[in-house]
């Protein structure tokens, strides 16, 4: 029966084990499974009521044209989404908005927004002026991003939750066109929508959001299917004519409780559809004579002049933002400086007071068509429109918007290869057919040129047509550029940079670099990122780029011991030496050079020592504000791998300190200071791979441009060789868990042996010991955790954000230590067993003086004592030392790539847990002095090799570097030495004490109680107790057989015939 048990035993724990393993690697692929699509059959059964509501549409509608195939492009050409609307004011609100959980601190408003899709077009029942269709319309007010989504064809519904409301409507009816207003699209629609109820009150008719109670999928809904919908399209997408215009009305009664106020639909046309240029009269206001000259002709930058203008411009656009320029050159009133060039300026951007600071502006729905030029040039047709978008807007959310307001421009122009020069002219808001709104001139360059007052792939400027009359002052906008996209935008041309702040660079190196024997012996022993062999010199620059890149987050250095905010710093290499961008195969080449391979020993010395470098540095954090970005310009030097840079510092401070300031260059303020400290890629294992940054300012304390030192540390980085050591060390550290697993296999093993032959010694072996050992190994079967090298496996491999777990020789190592966790579990259990039939027999021989048989119950209570007092008292202290830490919590992502949260001393609890199991042997130590032992239960092997299992995690920790992988996900904050429960100090003190416990126990064995109670024994003083003879050893198995009873020789002779059937185990 009890191996009936045993195997139950086994096939509960396999299945653990195997749940484990499914839980450990990380689920890689998902299915997304479709929904089954239900056809919808459209019947259109009110086309009657449609007729009679729709009559003046009618009325107005043109016949088809034969020629003209506009009808069989509907379903893809008049969709819109993220469209704008509003609402007439009234009493009659046609949804709510729970604004119950937004903070109030929160700038950002929510937002209106409309999207409709045609779901069909009945071609089979098409009239000489109207054909029936089917549409969804879908109504919002927003803070997320979550509305792009269509809804279920056929289902009106109506969705709210905090921060979002949503209807969405079906419609059917007829599609026309009419030749009113310069030639119109026209869909006349009625709807059916499931509506929110509203109260009787008109100053209060959602009541029934304010309910605590409230369940958002009851709310209280009435069905309505009198709603008119009316769409105008343009009949041509032209600048002047591009917008979509719609009514959403009631055809209820106004004491209807379904009645609601008129809704106005704003939108524009998709980009697939075709637009016309044909505005050359309003264009050439801005634009005649062409080009247009202003101040960048004259600064002596080269631009684009070849023939993929339209590639590069829709790339760049297409990749983000523009950046608004402070207007640092302005000297007028503050109203005139402050305003946001043609835009609206409100209080928001009126307080930036010129700086303009997370001001953005998006060039949307870009249209570029390639013409010919005169003579050899080439030319192109430019359209779009700008939106400005203010800091407290959503900027993803905002840069999907296709509403035109009084922030946004729609522009078109003209670009040719002589000049460079885009020239559009730009029309604020609604556009009429005069273009009377149109009184922007816009001016747009892509530069070659590039230097640390010129970063940008696109420079543009937006200023008023009336020379006479200004209402703003010139409004510049660029788009910094990255040097990975580079090879994205130049596949031809050639960007190159001028370095410009070489001689001031090495002052600061002169300064900052002293000759001492510490830096001579860092110069002989380690090495930092340098020039390394490859297929040529400038691949060689390319790898050096790469490697001194930085995007990662940093702490200040050194670290406070309150909680700093998170920083996060993003380091870009524009140029090394003569490489411009990055290298491939002779692309973004500055100058010819040979094919021939680059060997750093031949030409070491003939190239130059110190490198030229350019890089730019953006500080994102709320203390570092007011570093938007900084420009770098100097010199690396490899032998020490120290940057020493000039930094020309965007500066976001009102137009009044910028236009006082007389030192700025370009606007920038270039007294600044920055060097940076990269780790070696030598001896990292041993040292903190961390790099360091310092910025500080040239200016003096008076100057309102001052800024105090900055000094940050980065996590710990990764050079690009150094990423394949990754894996490397995972392999490392998985074949170590292998060693020292099977090591305690053959510990538990021999202990085993050891017990066959000694079987009276087995009594003597605390189980409480055992079960700890037990419960630790089973642990990692059942949650997927490490058994061993528990926080190296966590930092090194389970990180998210670096996708390891595809190496298939990292998956056999994690398979085997679990396969060898299972067998450790099952011999500890078997070890278990053993010493509870031993007590059990040695019980059935003397059932009389039971209190002879070992227990382990005092054991327990004075275990747990001790673990539980020592957990106080550990966490006493780690309060104390992080008491200027506020209460934090540890998030990680599980192996189902759900977040969870581990409160602060939930960690310490977790990492005490390891504690205890460091500590195995403290239960054994405390049984060996309750029980008086007079005999050698343990095995050398057995409790020095565990030992010896449980510390090498703690010698390893302490000899490698901190954190070998900086690839953490973003929930894990830089490790606080000081906050950290296994700090270097823990990692001695724990071997220390699991030392003196090994020891202790092989002095209890060694010699006998009274033995040691004699040695510990100092004149009348006694360390220990008397001995008492209440465990004192029981006759030996032969001596016993003679003298037992006839009833306790049929019980021991049971227990003993299944021992044989157990062979050695």
């Amino acid at each position: 029966m009890k191996s009936v048990y045993l195997v139950v035993l086994v096939c509960i724990m396999y299945d653990m084990f195997i749940s484990g393993l499914a839980n450990y690697f990380s689920e890689g692929e998902f299915e997304f499974r479709k929904e089954s699509s239900v056809e919808v059959e459209y019947k259109y059964e009110r086309i009657g009521e449609v007729k009679k509501h729709c009559k003046p549409v009618l009325s107005s509608a043109s016949e088809f044209k034969a020629e003209d195939n506009r009808i069989a492009d509907i379903k893809e050409e008049l969709n819109f989404g993220y469209g704008d609307w509003r609402q007439d004011v009234g009493d009659a609100p046609i949804m709510p908005f729970d604004d119950r959980d937004i903070p109030k601190k929160l700038l950002q408003a929510p937002s209106n927004i409309s999207s409709f899709w045609i779901t069909d077009v009945d071609h089979a029942h098409r009239t000489k002026k109207s054909v029936s269709v089917s549409g969804i319309l879908m109504l919002g007010i927003t803070l997320d991003t979550s509305f792009a989504e269509r809804p279920f064809e056929g289902s009106p519904r109506f969705q709210i939750w905090p921060g979002h409301t949503q209807l969405a409507m079906s419609f059917e009816g007829i599609y026309t066109e009419t030749k009113q207003n310069g030639g119109e699209r026209v869909m006349c629609l009625l709807g059916n929508a499931m509506l929110p109820s509203r109260e009787s009150d008109s100053n209060n008719p959602w009541e029934w959001l304010k309910d605590s109670d409230l369940n958002y999928n009851q709310a209280p809904l009435l069905q309505d299917d009198q709603i008119l919908l009316v769409l105008h399209y343009p009949l041509t997408h032209t600048l002047t004519n591009r917008v979509i215009r719609g009514e959403l009305k009631s055809l209820n009664p106004k004491s209807n409780a379904k009645y609601f106020d008129q809704v106005h639909i704003l939108a524009q046309m998709l980009k697939s559809t075709r637009y016309e240029f044909g505005s050359e009269k309003i264009v050439s206001r801005a634009c005649d004579p062409y080009p247009y000259r202003d101040n960048l002709t004259n600064a002596g930058i080269d631009v684009y002049k070849g023939d993929s203008f339209c590639a590069i411009l829709e790339q760049a656009t297409n990749s983000g933002a523009f950046t608004i320029v402070p207007n640092w050159k302005c000297n007028g009133t503050d109203d005139y400086c402050s305003k946001l060039g043609p835009f609206m300026s409100d209080k928001e951007i009126k307080a930036t007071n010129g700086s303009f600071k997370d001001i953005i502006l998006y060039m949307q729905d870009v249209r570029c068509k390639p013409t010919n030029g005169h003579g050899n040039s080439s030319a192109a047709r430019v359209a779009a429109v700008f939106r400005a978008v203010p800091a407290s807007e959503d900027q993803y959310r905002v840069r999907l918007r296709s509403g035109l307001s009084n922030m946004t421009l729609a522009a078109e122009g003209i670009w040719n290869s002589t000049s460079g020069q885009l020239c559009m002219v730009g029309c604020l808001g609604i556009v009429d057919a005069e273009g009377s709104s149109c009184n922007s001139r816009i001016i747009l360059y892509i530069p070659l040129s590039f230097s640390i007052k010129q970063r940008s792939i696109i420079l543009g400027s937006i200023s008023s047509i009336d020379e006479s009359n200004k209402a703003y002052f010139p409004l510049s906008f660029e788009k910094l550029v990255r040097p990975s996209e580079l090879w994205n935008y130049f596949r031809v041309s050639r960007p190159y940079y001028s370095y410009s702040k070489i001689q001031s660079a090495g002052v600061i190196l002169e300064r900052n670099e002293p000759f001492s024997f510490g830096t001579l012996v860092q110069k002989s022993l380690l090495q930092f990122p340098r020039l390394e062999d490859a297929d040529d010199f400038l691949s060689s620059l390319s790898f050096l780029a790469e490697d001194l890149t930085l995007q990662i987050p940093a702490v200040p250095d050194p670290f406070p011991n309150s909680h700093p905010p998170r920083v996060d710093i993003q380091m870009d290499i524009v140029s090394v030496g003569p490489l411009f961008g990055r290298y491939w195969h002779s692309r973004n080449i500055t100058a010819i050079e040979d094919d021939t391979a680059y060997h750093t020993k031949a030409e070491y010395t003939e190239k130059q020592l110190l490198l030229n470098v350019s890089a730019q540095l953006t500080i994102s954090g709320k203390d570092y504000s007011n570093f938007s970005v900084l420009f770098l310009e100097g010199l690396y030097d490899p032998h020490f791998g120290r940057m020493y840079l000039v930094g020309c510092r965007d500066v976001r401070a009102s137009w009044k300190i910028l236009f006082q300031s007389m030192d700025l260059d370009s606007g920038l303020d270039c007294l600044t200071e920055v060097v940076v400290s990269y780790p070696p890629t030598t001896a990292r294992w041993l040292v903190n791979p961390t790099a360091r940054i310092s910025i500080a300012s040239q200016r003096t304390e008076d100057d309102p441009l001052y800024f105090e030192k900055i000094k940050l540390q980065t996590l710990p980085i990764m050079y690009r060789k150094q990423r394949e050591d990754i894996l490397s060390r995972g392999g490392v550290e998985g074949i170590l868990r292998i060693l020292t697993l099977s090591l305690a296999v053959a510990c538990v093993t021999s202990q085993l042996f050891y017990l066959t032959q000694n079987a009276d010694s087995g009594p003597f072996i605390s189980l409480v010991m055992l079960g700890a050992q037990a419960i630790g190994y089973s642990l990692p079967l059942i949650t997927g955790a490490e058994a061993l090298f528990k926080r190296a496996a966590s930092d090194s491999y389970e990180m998210q954000s670096y996708d390891l777990e595809k190496s298939q020789w990292l998956n056999l190592i994690d398979y085997t230590v679990k396969l060898l966790v299972l067998v450790m579990f099952l011999l500890t259990l078997r070890l278990f067993q053993k010493v509870w039939k031993s007590r059990i027999r040695l019980l059935s021989r003397t059932p009389n003086e039971s209190h002879r048989v070992p227990s382990d119950k005092r054991v327990l209570i004075a275990t747990l004592t001790i673990h539980v007092i020592g957990y106080i008292v550990v966490l006493i202290i780690h309060t104390v030392k992080t008491s200027q830490i506020p209460l934090q919590t540890d998030r990680f992502i599980d192996s189902r790539g759900h977040s969870q949260t581990l409160r602060e001393w939930e960690i310490q609890l977790e990492e005490y847990i390891g504690l205890v199991q460091d500590f195995f042997l403290l239960p054994q130590v405390i049984g060996n002095f309750i029980w008086q032992i007079d005999c050698k239960p343990l095995r050398k092997l057995y409790f020095i090799g565990i030992t010896v299992v449980r510390l090498l995690p703690h010698f390893y920790d302490y000899i490698k570097a901190p954190v070998p992988n900086p690839y953490f996900a973003e929930e894990y904050e830089f490790v606080n030495p000081i906050s950290d429960f296994f700090s270097n100090f823990g990692d001695v003190a724990i071997p220390i004490t699991a030392v003196l416990l090994a020891a202790a126990v092989y002095c209890q064995q060694r010699w006998s109680y009274d033995q040691l109670s004699q040695i510990l024994t100092f004149r009348q003083c006694r360390l220990l107790p008397a001995a008492s003879r209440v465990y004192e050893r029981l006759p030996s198995k032969s001596l016993e057989t003679e003298l037992a009873s006839d009833v306790n020789m049929n019980t021991s002779n049971k227990l003993e015939h299944e021992d044989d059937e157990e062979e050695l185990f």
